[in-house]
């Protein structure tokens, strides 16, 4: 059986934090990065391949895809860790009939007509409805940089 490890949201993909601490204490076996545009940005997905841990098998997705492999239960035997840009691209997996459980924000960074809503967690309009999309739908929504930092119930911060 497939078993999701995480769903995170972080606007640097695979980099230091995603790598080497949350892959080891999830002990993921794939990391799935879910991203329209990457999958078509060559020079983007040769970093991530580079950045991808040694010891974890990777997958680099439009939502659609992301969402049928999901949903067909393509990944047996597989922990597999999935992380995406932003909420926008979650709610579009869950939309196309992948349901999770939670989803960990990471790092959102501050951009043109952002809202901080905690240390690096700055999110827009559209971010918000999507984050209130998928809370209304029972996902439990949280904030953790690493696993070490309490896990805040962004809701709350909303």
């Amino acid at each position: 059986m497939m078993e999701i490890v995480n769903v995170r949201i972080d606007d640097r993909l695979i980099h230091g934090q995603v790598a080497t601490v949350w892959s080891q204490v999830t002990r993921a076996t794939r990391i799935m990065v879910v991203d329209d545009a990457v999958v078509k940005d060559p020079v983007n997905k040769e970093a991530l391949k580079m950045a991808c841990p040694s010891q974890c098998k990777l997958s680099i997705l439009t939502v659609e895809k992301a969402a049928a492999n999901l949903c067909a239960g393509k990944y047996e035997g597989e922990r597999v860790f999935i992380v995406a840009k932003n909420p926008k691209t979650i709610r579009g997996i869950y939309e196309k009939g992948f349901h999770m459980e939670a989803v960990n924000v990471g790092n959102m960074g501050g951009k043109q007509n952002t809202r901080v809503l905690k240390k690096a967690v700055s999110v827009t309009e559209e971010d918000i409805e999507n984050f209130k999309f998928l809370a209304e739908h029972g996902v439990k929504v949280t904030a953790q940089m690493v696993p070490a930092d309490e896990a805040v119930d962004l809701m709350s911060l909303i």
